[in-house]
């Protein structure tokens, strides 16, 4: 979970709740220092809103009025725990409007709107007209926290809890208005790249001890 690729404009990621949402709205004040006008997303959980670093982050940003999208993708579980266990009410937007920042919910993991909103607040906030803004975008977990089981046998949710969500598949969804053979490429060419990259760990040696130590230092 540990990825950073520069050259996609993936800055870092980090499997620490809420690490990333600072170093995030940094990144995105560096770029507006530099005139850029290139806007930062910020991926998390609902979970990360309960972290001190989202707090402490959003309102730095909307002080500073950096060019960021904080996208929170609502599960409404942080593992096993539903989040009106760890807060008083459902109000994360009502939260992130608390530091004047613009926030939206939302629902149904609807991508065409999610995209239809990022990209109207991405030209407001190149114009100056807004500041950071926060989506809240509803989804669901189909499997378990980590791995491909399911879980339903745990108790903390049932398999109609997810009925809903498997009907409406934004995946499937999409699938439904592309032409046959354009699917069959995509699923060809997605099987065969991650068949590739299990092939080259595969057969891979193992690193040798030294490497638990690189790019942790820097030389003075």
């Amino acid at each position: 979970m540990h990825l950073i690729d520069k050259d996609q404009g993936v800055m870092g990621t980090s499997a620490v709740v809420g690490t990333t949402i600072p170093v995030a709205v940094g990144y995105a004040l560096g770029l507006k220092y530099r005139g850029s006008d290139a806007i930062v997303a910020s991926f998390f959980g609902d979970g990360a809103v309960d972290e001190g670093a989202f707090h402490e982050s959003i309102n730095f940003a909307a002080l500073k009025k950096a060019p960021i999208i904080f996208i929170c993708e609502n599960n409404e579980y942080a593992i096993h725990s539903h989040h009106l266990t760890r807060r008083l009410s459902d109000n994360l937007c009502e939260r992130a409007r608390s530091y004047g920042v613009h926030a939206r919910r939302i629902g149904d993991s609807d991508v065409f709107n999610i995209y239809h909103f990022v990209k109207r607040y991405s030209a407001l906030i190149r114009k100056g007209q807004f500041g950071p803004v926060f989506l809240e975008c509803m989804t669901a977990r189909w499997r378990e926290h980590v791995g491909p089981n399911e879980d339903f046998d745990f108790g903390y949710r049932t398999r109609e809890d997810m009925e809903h969500w498997v009907k409406n598949d934004p995946v499937q969804r999409l699938k439904e208005l592309l032409p046959m053979l354009v699917v069959d490429r995509i699923i060809g060419e997605v099987t065969a790249e991650i068949e590739e990259a299990f092939r080259y760990a595969e057969e891979s040696s193992f690193p040798e001890g030294v490497e638990l130590f690189k790019d942790l230092f820097r030389e003075a």
